[in-house]
């Protein structure tokens, strides 16, 4: 669903203006963050030769989580306290790009929440090991690209569910990640994911670049190639679909508490892309 806000969008910066203006609901400094921690968890499934690890920023503002992954160790501790009780107009202009994030997440998700009204399209996740729901994520994610198979995807946060999803459909891929490294395969993960879109036909992008900055230069090359951009997002869950028809194509939305943090059913949400009643 691409709203009036939508269409004139210019980029992430513009939308904390309009939010901080009171554009796209109340007042943000009416609103004050209730809770804020950290979730940190290391991780490596059964039958993979290689393992990770994930720190996130989360706020709570009234029934809404809003949350940015950083990279292990970068968050300073005060950063969580500097949160609580702060409005979350003051917290758009702290000095850290991650605090900024899951605030303009958290205030979004309480007044733009995933419904269908405003384009949401839940997908259910099955309880199960973390394998079983790391795979069917990736499945609701990569169903939102619209390739033939030989096609070669960016995929810029890699994790390596999303690359054997990608791999089941004949799709090739590019895997790039600041960190680098490599994938479960041996394959090379590249640091610098710009550079390597312009021999791609479509980008899968994590939402962790909203935090470091990543994002926008990716919308951009999306935007004015005309390329699918497809976002899977633990970060910026609600601020990302914000961005649907420019340069965003489709969004997999998974608000707190993520699939990794339990064993029971969960659901994601889908936006744009081929879902039912989502928009092409």
């Amino acid at each position: 669903m691409t709203t009036a806000v939508n269409a004139t969008l210019s980029s992430y910066d513009d939308l904390i203006r309009r939010v901080g203006d009171g554009e796209l609901g109340p007042d943000p400094g009416t609103f004050r963050i209730a809770v804020a921690f950290t979730t940190r968890q290391a991780v490596r499934h059964d039958g993979r030769g290689t393992g990770y690890r994930n720190e996130v920023l989360s706020l709570r503002l009234a029934e809404a989580v809003g949350s940015c992954a950083v990279e292990p160790g970068a968050l300073p501790d005060s950063a969580v306290e500097e949160c609580v009780g702060a409005d979350v107009a003051r917290l758009l202009r702290h000095p850290l790009p991650p605090v900024r994030v899951a605030a303009l997440d958290a205030y979004l998700m309480h007044v733009l929440p995933h419904t269908p009204a405003q384009g949401a399209v839940p997908v259910p996740l099955p309880a199960g090991s973390s394998l079983e729901k790391s795979r069917a994520r990736a499945t609701a994610v990569v169903g939102l690209l619209d390739l033939p198979p030989g096609a070669t995807v960016l995929v810029v946060g890699v994790v390596n569910s999303l690359l054997e999803a990608l791999r089941s459909r004949g799709l090739r891929y590019v895997p790039c990640d600041l960190k680098g490294g490599e994938t479960e395969w041996g394959e090379p993960v590249l640091a610098d994911a710009l550079a390597e879109a312009g021999r791609c036909d479509a980008l899968l992008v994590s939402g962790m670049t909203l935090g470091n900055g990543t994002f926008e230069p990716l919308r951009r090359h999306a935007l004015a190639h005309g390329k699918q951009l497809v976002m899977f997002a633990q970060t910026g869950s609600a601020v990302l679909p914000r961005f649907l028809g420019q340069g965003v194509s489709a969004v997999c939305a998974e608000p707190y508490p993520f699939f990794w943090l339990d064993g029971g059913p969960g659901v994601v949400h889908r936006y744009g892309g081929s879902c039912p009643g989502g928009e092409r």
